[in-house]
């Protein structure tokens, strides 16, 4: 039997596409949008309902997270616990995600228990109660996780950051506050519930094996009820920045300071989006990157350092973040600066930018193994309002990004003196 040369490396071939799946378009009789991602093996099914009721249309702080994770907490046919349970009994897992731009009930299943699910659900989508003793509890739960979360550096590190970014009463810079928290009533979470969810518009998604009769099953839920006849607008939230100058929050028992540094930046549909991600990668963005092999692989200063680009629907973001010793604070500082000025300065080797767009290539792929990831990617591109060809020119984009690009793309976006800064701990 021939042996393999286990002296030769074994070969390998570069991307060069990546086709992903169409989301199949249907509309409800009510007008509600439903999109299929048909694929995989397996009988599993993710149905996700979303909604446009994040942080950004709330009027008072906590509302849209308290009234989300709420909704499985009682309605007018069950309790918190027999909800609970009439999911259980089937196996069924269920999330109940608020976030900035939108939230979403999400639910886990086989697709022959789908018709025994979706009562609930949609029970728990219009007949929510709220009830005031369960209000309390998880206003005491977040007030004590929150105690917990303000004595970690990273987490006021990541607050502060994103408070001097957008603005503190920015929906994206905005932070839990104790005060908001205990002020929150049932009344506020019962408003934004009939504002922004009970009898308002959504979209929903559902992947996996997914056969006609699962179409006729949702629209037979959701498809009967009458729908706001104009959801409410979008509000505006403009970005107020009012401090420039580096932040130091000091904490005299810490052994570590926790270190922010970025800016905002853009979205996905911003023309140098795929420019600055491929600058990111190479910077930090991935275990090989440049703040990696310097700072935790050379200085030894810290376990890991981390940069990325954020999208959100309305702004984007960029930040390094790592935790050091309180000794190398400053060090660790100068030497994230030095990478970025070498950015500016000095093309990235071809062989070095090779790699990195490989490892970007490979990532990317490596996300699209089930129906559920194929759907994330498809819910980017229709609440982003993105090409409809977004990801499948994904490798395109990455390989026209070159080394004139990165420098360039640094040069104009990474200006030292543009960069907000924050440390919690000391130097």
């Amino acid at each position: 039997m021939l042996q393999p040369d286990r002296t030769q490396p074994p070969a390998f071939q570069t991307i060069q596409h990546v086709t992903i799946p169409v989301a199949q378009a249907y509309t409800l009789d009510n007008g509600l949008p439903l999109r299929v991602v048909n694929a995989g093996e397996q009988p599993v099914l993710r149905l996700e309902l979303i909604f446009r009721a994040g942080a950004w249309h709330e009027t008072t702080p906590g509302a849209a997270q308290f009234t989300v994770r709420m909704l499985n907490e009682g309605t007018r046919r069950r309790t918190a616990a027999q909800i609970s349970e009439a999911f259980d009994q089937y196996g069924a897992f269920t999330e109940f995600s608020p976030g900035n731009d939108r939230s979403s009930l999400t639910v886990y299943c086989l697709a022959r228990h789908l018709p025994a699910l979706l009562p609930v659900l949609r029970d728990v989508l219009h007949e929510a109660i709220f009830p005031e003793n369960e209000l309390q509890t998880q206003k005491s739960i977040a007030r004590q996780t929150l105690k917990v979360n303000l004595e970690k550096t990273a987490f006021v590190a990541t607050q502060r950051f994103k408070a001097r970014v957008f603005g503190p009463g920015h929906p994206y810079g905005r932070s839990q506050q104790d005060e908001a928290i205990a002020a929150l009533t049932r009344e506020t979470l019962v408003d934004f519930y009939e504002k922004h969810l009970s009898g308002q518009p959504f979209t929903l998604f559902l992947s996996g094996r997914v056969s006609e009769t699962e179409v006729k099953l949702l629209n037979e839920a959701f498809g009967t009820e009458p729908l706001a006849a104009e959801p409410p607008k979008s509000p505006a939230h403009p970005v107020r920045v009012t401090a420039h100058a580096p932040e130091l929050v000091e904490r005299p028992d810490s052994v570590q300071s926790s270190v922010r540094v970025g800016k905002r930046l853009f979205n996905r549909r911003h023309p140098d989006y795929f420019r600055f991600l491929v600058l990111n990668e190479v910077l930090g963005g991935y275990f090989g990157s440049r703040l990696m092999k310097n700072i935790r692989e050379d200085k030894g200063f810290t376990y890991g350092i981390h940069s990325s680009l954020t999208s959100l629907t309305h702004e984007g973001y960029f930040a390094i973040g790592t935790d050091v010793k309180k000794e190398n604070t400053v060090q660790t500082l100068d030497e994230i600066r030095k990478e970025i000025s070498l950015l500016q300065t000095e093309l990235v080797p071809t062989d070095e930018l090779e790699t990195v767009r490989n490892y970007m290539l490979g990532a990317f792929v490596g996300s699209l193994n089930t129906p559920f990831e194929i759907a994330d990617r498809l819910k980017t591109i229709y609440f982003d309002d993105l090409p409809a060809d977004f990801y499948e020119t994904y490798v395109e984009h990455l390989r026209d990004v070159s080394a004139e690009d990165v420098l360039e793309t640094a040069r104009q976006y990474l200006a030292l003196d543009s960069l907000q800064e924050v440390v919690v701990g000391g130097k």
